[in-house]
């Protein structure tokens, strides 16, 4: 398989961060990566394809993205956009462009929590998106470069706040971490991510953390917002996009590999969940990946 090319971007080590506004009819950029964390944003652009991870999605007239895991893929695409004046705002920074300490203070805790979760991208509702747009609107025009910085960390804590940003790529597909959650949620989670290629059972999983399997069940979906089998098959799809993605195994192989007992219930799965058969994601990803 060919790469994913690696960005290497216009921030130095002088910089807190990188803003550029661009104003064009069509996407050209290819699927790519980066180490630091991106704010983008994009507005007429209603039928753009935006692929972060195994996250593949249409966006409407507004958009706001935020990536921050140097191994996570992510690219625009025309898709069905017709508008002749996309605007785009992209803002590019470091991840130690707040120390940890700072970053362990109150004030900032939610801003902490944005960041961790945007180890899979994050996609804002549009509520968010127009409590900053004046902020971004201004941004790359801003003159002094202290009152650009400040205007940067409102955005964030504004952002920050938003109960319904969506998380895009799977955990297993984006190697996030689980840091912030329960030990007992971790644990089972991690039990689930080494073995996800086995049969997995409730009552098993329940016993690892010492409750009952209807206790449990209930305990695991207020916890993480999913029933435990459809947090096992997003893993279990998080897996077989990654295969999908990096090797040339063959569909039914990475079936059987992911913990699928048979192809069809398989490619229904993974119809069902990422909008596209297993051959057309890989076939998607090969036609945006770059020779090296």
């Amino acid at each position: 398989m060919s790469s994913i090319f690696t960005e290497i971007t216009q921030l130095t080590e002088k910089d807190c961060f990188f803003i550029v506004e661009r104003h064009k009819s069509e996407f050209t950029y290819p699927l790519h990566r980066h180490k630091e964390f991106e704010l983008n944003f994009i507005e007429h652009g209603a039928g753009v394809r935006r692929i972060v991870g195994d996250s593949v999605e249409e966006i409407g007239d507004y958009e706001l993205v935020l990536v921050g895991s140097e191994g996570l893929e992510h690219v625009w695409e025309q898709g069905n956009c017709k508008s002749k004046d996309i605007r785009e705002i992209t803002i590019q920074f470091s991840h130690d462009i707040l120390s940890e300490n700072m970053l362990s203070k109150g004030q900032f805790t939610t801003i902490r929590q944005m960041l961790t979760k945007a180890e899979h991208g994050l996609s804002f509702p549009t509520s968010a998106i127009m409590k900053v747009y004046s902020a971004l609107d201004t941004l790359a025009k801003e003159p002094e470069p202290f009152v650009q910085f400040l205007k940067v960390l409102y955005i964030l804590y504004q952002l920050s706040l938003s109960n319904d940003a969506k998380m895009l790529a799977s955990s297993s597909f984006s190697h996030a971490s689980r840091n912030q959650e329960s030990r007992r949620v971790q644990k089972v989670k991690q039990y689930i991510n080494d073995h996800y290629s086995e049969p997995l059972n409730l009552t098993e999983l329940a016993d690892m953390v010492g409750m009952s399997p209807v206790a449990f069940s209930r305990f695991f979906r207020i916890r993480t917002n999913r029933t435990l089998s459809e947090y096992i098959a997003d893993i279990r799809l998080g897996f077989a996009a990654r295969l999908l993605v990096d090797t040339t195994k063959n569909i039914s192989e990475i079936c059987y590999e992911c913990g699928f007992n048979n192809l069809s219930n398989f490619n229904r799965t993974f119809k069902a969940k990422r909008g596209s058969t297993p051959r057309e994601f890989r076939e998607m990803y090969k036609k945006h990946k770059v020779k090296v």
